[in-house]
């Protein structure tokens, strides 16, 4: 699961992919749930069947009581095993602290790239030792940015020579809130099928190419989209699907809805006139539709004069529709 516990962040990296309802506002979302209480974040977790929760934002240290708060909600609902790593700019002692007293079990640097190259005479060299006497595992998590390899390799060189346990790399990628800022320093999608940059891939095979004194791993953007988040929506589906909806080997949900007015007498008329079982049907209140399995709707749609659609919707909590077929 992911838990974005606050957009509020003291830095303005130009790469940043957090979205415009997110970035700078101090909201919280278990996935694509918007939280407004801490049962929201269980609700998510039980959802998708959750062995641990990545907590990010903004920065999760400028919202760090309640970054706590839910550490400790999860492991006393999923016990101690249940994993929570942490992605921060920050290296403030006394927050690394309350983060390793609340159960914390892994924290990722994400250090500025213009400390990259004197990463061994910044501030992260305390917080990473800290760190790693109160327990944590300790790793660094950055962007691939194709024209600072030299500073890259210098970076993971001090993460060798430090003894943490990782760098991670991450493609570059384009999102609706950052592809201003990309195209105005130069960057270009490496294809038309891809929101990664070009010239990443080069550059993360020369580092992979290379020995070195820490795992080195390199995430590209498709593997996050096409086997992370398609892998979460499938768990999800399996636990949300209705009776009447039908999961799709994407893992999002086919439901046949009808919409408009009076919908709790159009269910009952349903079932009385084409004897369509109840638990194959129910009314979405807050969407304003009726919802019915899509392969009575297909047979029945044609005789309810009412607009009659198959939608085929992911099904998280915002349930983002990606198809519409109108049936009549």
């Amino acid at each position: 699961m992911v838990l974005f516990v606050t957009g509020i962040c003291s830095f303005h990296c130009f790469y940043c992919p957090v979205s415009d309802e997110k970035m700078y506002k101090d909201v919280v979302f278990a996935d694509e749930k918007r939280v407004t209480r801490d049962e929201d974040v269980l609700e998510e977790a039980h959802a998708i069947r959750a062995t641990g929760a990545g907590i990010t934002g903004g920065d999760p240290l400028d919202a760090v009581e309640r970054t706590c708060r839910y550490i400790r909600l999860l492991k006393d609902e999923f016990g101690p095993k249940f994993h929570t790593h942490l992605y921060t700019m920050s290296t403030d002692p006394g927050k690394i602290r309350m983060l390793a007293d609340a159960g914390l079990d892994e924290i990722r640097f994400h250090v500025p790239p213009g400390l990259w190259s004197r990463a061994a005479g910044s501030a992260f060299v305390g917080a990473s030792r800290l760190a790693r006497s109160l327990g944590l595992t300790v790793g660094i998590e950055v962007p691939l940015i194709p024209e600072r390899e030299a500073d890259l390799i210098r970076l993971i060189e001090w993460a060798g020579a430090e003894g943490l346990a990782f760098v991670n790399l991450n493609e570059m990628e384009f999102s609706e809130a950052n592809f201003p800022r990309m195209k105005v320093h130069g960057y270009e999608m490496k294809h038309e099928l891809s929101y990664g940059v070009k010239g990443a891939d080069p550059v993360a095979l020369r580092i992979l190419g290379q020995r070195w004194k820490t795992t080195v791993h390199y995430c590209t953007s498709g593997y996050k989209d096409g086997w992370q988040l398609r892998s979460r929506i499938k768990r999800r589906a399996e636990n949300v699907a209705r009776p009447w909806d039908v999961i799709t080997e994407d893992g999002t949900l086919l439901k046949g809805i009808v919409e408009g007015p009076d919908l709790e007498p159009l269910m009952r008329d349903i079932a009385r006139t084409y004897r369509v079982p109840k638990d194959l049907m129910g009314v979405d209140g807050p969407r304003k539709r009726l919802e019915i399995a899509p392969w009575i709707l297909e047979e029945i749609a044609p005789k309810l004069r009412r607009p009659a659609f198959l939608v085929e919707e992911y099904p998280t909590a915002d349930g983002l529709e990606v198809e519409r077929t109108r049936l009549a």
